[in-house]
C-alpha cells in the first residue's frame, strides 16, 4: 500500500475549478489553470481514446460536451485535440497536457473510467505518461478490474476506490474491492455515515467525498470524511 494521507489536506475541485459550464468548462485547461492559481486539487476524468492515449473527459459520447454524435472512445486523442469544449477555446485535452500544466503545483486526482472488455492496456498507459512526474497523484475508479490492474502494474501512486451506496449488499462489494489493497476512498457524500466508511476510516484509509455543492454538504462531509470534492462554490469563502 501506499500511503495517501496528503489526500485529505486541499479541496478537490471536481473536474476542475470550472464555473458550473458558463464559461469555464467541467475537465478543461481552463478549469485546470483556474485550480492551480486558487491552490485546489484537482480531480478529473480519463478516458481512453482510439490511439490508446489517456484523454481527459468524463461522458462516454460526446453530445453534452461537445455538441457532436460519437463515442470518446472512437476518436483518437489528435482528433479529441481539435474538438471544442462547450463551444469555447477549450479543446480536449490530454493527461500529459495536464501534467504540463500543473507541474506539481497542487495534488491530482485522477478517475479512470473504464468500459468492461475494452481497458486492456489503458492503466499501463496512464501509468506510463505518468512515469518521471514530480507530483502528487492518486488513481482512482469504480471499476474494480482497473483497480487490480493498477495494482499489480505496482504503481507507484495511492490506489482508491470512487463508490457509493448504503446496503449491506453493496458494503460487501466494497470490502472485496479493498482486499485488492486500496490506499483511499472518494464516497458520495450523502451516503455517508455508513458502517463500510467508518469500519475503512478506523483502519486509518482517508476517505474524500463527492460531490459536494452546498455548505449543509461540505458540513456533512467534514463530519463523516477527512475532505471533499466539490464544485459550484468557493471552498475559500463562508457558504
Amino acid at each position: 500500500m501506499t500511503n495517501a494521507d496528503w489526500i485529505k489536506e486541499l479541496p478537490v475541485a471536481h473536474r476542475g475549478y470550472h464555473d458550473l459550464n458558463n464559461a469555464v468548462w467541467e475537465n478543461t485547461l481552463s478549469a485546470f489553470s483556474r485550480a492551480v492559481e486558487a491552490g485546489f486539487a484537482i480531480e478529473c476524468d480519463l478516458h481512453y481514446a482510439s490511439d490508446a492515449v489517456p484523454v481527459i473527459f468524463h461522458d462516454e459520447d460526446l453530445e453534452r460536451l461537445c455538441n457532436l454524435k460519437g463515442d470518446v472512445r472512437e476518436r483518437t486523442s489528435q482528433e479529441l485535440g481539435l474538438i471544442a469544449v462547450g463551444g469555447t477555446k477549450d479543446k480536449v485535452p490530454t493527461l500529459k497536457q495536464l501534467l504540463h500544466l500543473v507541474k506539481g503545483k497542487v495534488p491530482l486526482v485522477l478517475e479512470l473510467k473504464g468500459r468492461e472488455a475494452d481497458d486492456e492496456g489503458f492503466a499501463e498507459a496512464v501509468l506510463d505518461v505518468l512515469e518521471g512526474y514530480e507530483g502528487k497523484v492518486a488513481l482512482m475508479s469504480f471499476d474494480r478490474w482497473l483497480l487490480k490492474d493498477l495494482r499489480e502494474l505496482n504503481s507507484a501512486y495511492p490506489i482508491g476506490l470512487t463508490a457509493n451506496g448504503n446496503t449491506p449488499e453493496e458494503y460487501a462489494t466494497h470490502e472485496n474491492a479493498m482486499e485488492i489493497g486500496l490506499d483511499f476512498i472518494s464516497y458520495y457524500y450523502a451516503d455517508l455515515p455508513n458502517p463500510f466508511i467508518a469500519g475503512q476510516r478506523d483502519k486509518g484509509i482517508p476517505v474524500i467525498t463527492w460531490t459536494v455543492r452546498d455548505g449543509e454538504a461540505r458540513k456533512h462531509t467534514f463530519e463523516n470524511a477527512d475532505q471533499m470534492t466539490f464544485e459550484g462554490f468557493d471552498p475559500r469563502a463562508a457558504v
